[in-house]
C-alpha cells in the first residue's frame, strides 16, 4: 500500500511592472521532488489580487503575444471604478489577474510535473509597480 502525502510550501518571485511573467516551473519541480510524492497533484496559488498564475510556452514570442492580450482585455488607459474608490491607478491590475485567476493545478506523474514539451507554469505580475510575489504549493499524492 502507498501512502498519502500533503507537502506544503511557498516560494517568492521579484517581478517589474506588468504584466511581467516569471517562469516558476523549476520550483515547482524541486517542491514536488522534496515531498516524495510520485503521482498526485500540485496546486499553487498566487498570493495577491494582483497576480495570477497560467500555463504558456515560455518563450519571448509567446510571452510578447500573452502581455499583448492581457492589455487588450484589460487596458490601463481606461476608467475602472476601483481607481474612483482608491485613486490608485491599478483598476486594471486587479482585472487582469482575475481573468486569468490567481491558481493552477499540474497533474504529478512519475515525481515530476506532467506538462507538455513546450509548456511551462508561469507567474504573472500585473500591478503597476514591481512586487516580490508569494505563491503557496500544495502537493497531494501517493509516495
Amino acid at each position: 500500500m502507498t501512502d498519502v502525502v500533503i507537502h506544503c510550501e511557498s516560494f517568492e518571485v521579484a517581478l517589474r511592472a506588468g504584466p511581467d511573467l516569471a517562469d516558476v516551473t523549476p520550483l515547482l519541480a524541486r517542491i514536488i521532488a522534496a515531498s516524495g510524492v510520485r503521482r498526485g497533484s500540485a496546486q499553487l496559488c498566487a498570493v495577491g489580487s494582483t497576480a495570477s498564475l497560467t500555463t504558456i510556452e515560455h518563450e519571448p514570442g509567446a510571452v510578447e503575444d500573452l502581455k499583448e492580450a492581457i492589455l487588450r482585455l484589460a487596458p490601463p488607459d481606461r476608467v475602472y471604478h476601483h481607481e474612483m474608490t482608491w485613486h490608485d491607478g491599478n483598476g486594471h491590475s486587479h482585472v487582469q489577474a482575475a481573468l486569468l485567476g490567481p491558481s493552477v493545478v499540474v497533474a504529478i506523474r512519475d515525481g515530476r510535473p506532467k506538462l507538455g514539451t513546450w509548456q511551462q507554469v508561469v507567474l504573472i505580475n500585473h500591478d503597476i509597480h514591481a512586487r516580490r510575489r508569494a505563491v503557496e504549493v500544495t502537493v497531494i499524492g501517493e509516495t
